[in-house]
Order: C-alpha cells, then structure tokens, then sequence
C-alpha cells in the first residue's frame, strides 16, 4: 500500500549524512542530491540520519534543511523528514491556531491513524508544545464541532477486526437512524458510536444501517450541505471507514481549483506515503481517468513536483 522506494542496498546514516552534509556545500544547494536520499528512506532510516547528523556536525538536520531550502518544496520536505508522530503533532498544532485553523487536518489525524499512532501524536504533542492535543482542540473549537472533535482526538480505539458484535451492530444502527431521522445529529449517543467503537464494528453498523433503512448514512447526513458540523460528521464517516476515498477527494480539490493547495497537497503526500499511497494512487485514477502522477506533474514544478512524484513511487523521480 505504501508507494516509497528505497535503494539497494541502503547507505548508512553515516554515508547519508556525510552526503547531505556535501549537499549544503558551497554556493548553491543540491536539492536532487537531497531528494534522491530524503524521499528514499523510511521514517527509522530518517530518524537515524537526524541523529547521525546531530551527532557528526552539531547541528539538527530539520535546521540545516531549513537554511538550503524554501517554499513549497522546503515544507515538503520538512515534514517528510520529520518523525510521523512530530509530524501528526506539528500540522496539528498548525491547525488550531487562528490564521491555519483547520478543523478538517484535526479530524484527518484523529480518524485515519490506528490507535498506537494517534496515542504517538499526543504524546509528542505534549512534550513538543507542553500542553495536551485535547485542550487546544477544545480551546479553539465551538459548538457542536468541539463536541465531536475533542472525543475524536482523545479515542483509543479497539483494533481487532474479527471480534464484532452483530446484536450491537444492528442495536446501533437503529440508534443512529433514530437521531438522524430526528435531526439530532449532535446527539451524544451519535457522537459516542462514531468516536469510541473499533473501525471494524462501526463498518459492520454502518453495512447494517444500508441494508435496514435503505441508504447510506451518509447520504442521510446530506440534509444542509453547507453546514460545517454536518460535513465533518460525513468526513469522520469517511474517514473510518474508507480513508482512500476521503483523501483522494482532498487530492482532488487541491488539484483541480484554480490556484493549487499546495498546504493540502503536501500534506497528504508526505503522510499517507508510507501508508496507503497506492490505494489513495488507484482511487485518484478511478474517479478522475487521469493517473495522479500526471496530474501533480501538471499543477506543480521545479523540486517541489520532482519531491511529491519521488515520494508516490513515481518512476522517473
């Protein structure tokens, strides 16, 4: 699932820090040298060459790569080379404060990392920013989004996937089609069944709710398109149970607007690379009979598309 390539065999931390080191030699920075390592290392690799580097020159990687390079191609290739979980915490300290508040990058995290990841991503957020990722959802959210964002952020959901309870699966179903027929789509017992319960036991509920009542959920949940709460709870929807389709749309939208999203972009190369990139490369191609290699190569240039196309498997890159 994941579309990162690595070499064979691999340099040492030790070759690629001296090699990185060399890229930041002189008057002009050799960024191909600096894609052909960073965008072909896993995050253990990467992590050992920060510290490798740290340890030879004194100096942190990310800072060094910060003085070389800029723009697009700089933040991609920032948090490429973060660790997944300072990654997860960084955008989503981004995304509480007020000029990048962006309550869909805190669902993302909260809905498409497994339990073990997002228990990471706190955390790292605690030590990075000394306070709690639920405590700066809740300060800079209202309303019913807080209400569905912060149990989001703080679930440890079960991971097993044969354990699942058929008797609560229909139960539940009933459940959600009652609040949703009333409307209630801020309901506590709504927001309890889509934040708590193991992904495989919410698919079971949802498979159910089609077959009883008709449609999916989903489409149910379309009532007012425009209201934000209701577009999270389908994004959340989404998100659990089919991340591919969800992140392919915010490929899409990123892509196919006038003026690229390069932030929404980046964002979702460099953290589902090593995750289900080719899943999310087959849907792209699926909904949109253009190939999403092409379509990047057609919206973007120079080292930040040479970065994005390395990092989705792209052959040339």
């Amino acid at each position: 699932m994941a579309t990162l390539t690595l070499p064979r065999p691999i340099p040492s931390p030790a070759e690629d820090s001296e090699q990185l080191r060399k890229a930041f030699a002189g008057w002009g920075t050799n960024e191909a040298l600096i894609i052909k390592i960073l965008a072909h290392r896993n995050a253990a690799q990467r992590k050992l060459i920060r510290q490798t580097y740290a340890e030879t020159y004194g100096e942190d990687l990310l800072k060094a790569l910060d003085k070389e390079l800029s723009s697009d191609f700089e933040r991609a290739v920032l948090l490429w080379t973060l660790d997944p979980a300072e990654r997860d915490a960084f955008l989503a300290n981004e995304a509480t404060k007020r000029a990048t508040s962006n309550n869909w990058v805190i669902l993302e995290i909260a809905c498409t990392r497994s339990s073990h990841d997002l228990f990471l991503v706190r955390q790292a957020y605690h030590a990075r920013y000394k306070k709690s990722l639920e405590e700066d959802v809740a300060y800079h959210t209202t309303g019913d989004i807080r209400k569905l964002l912060v149990p989001l952020v703080s679930s440890f959901r079960y991971e097993g996937v044969d354990e699942i309870n058929m008797t609560v699966a229909k139960s539940e179903a009933k459940i959600l089609h009652e609040k949703i027929s009333e409307k209630a789509y801020n309901h506590e017992e709504l927001i309890r069944i889509l934040t708590t319960r193991s992904k495989a036991q919410l698919n079971a509920t949802l498979n159910h709710y089609n077959n009883s009542f008709g449609n999916a959920i989903n489409k149910d949940l379309k009532t007012d398109p425009k209201d934000e709460y209701l577009k999270l709870l389908r994004a959340t929807i989404k998100c659990l149970t089919c991340p591919e389709k969800y992140f392919e749309k915010v490929l899409r939208l990123a892509i196919n607007r006038l003026g690229t999203d390069e932030w929404a972009l980046t964002r979702v190369i460099t953290t589902r690379t090593e995750v289900d990139m080719q899943r999310i490369k087959e849907e792209y191609h699926r909904r949109n009979s253009v190939p999403l290699d092409r379509a990047i190569a057609g919206d973007t240039s120079g080292d930040y598309e040479k970065m994005l196309l390395a990092l989705i498997g792209h052959g040339s890159a």
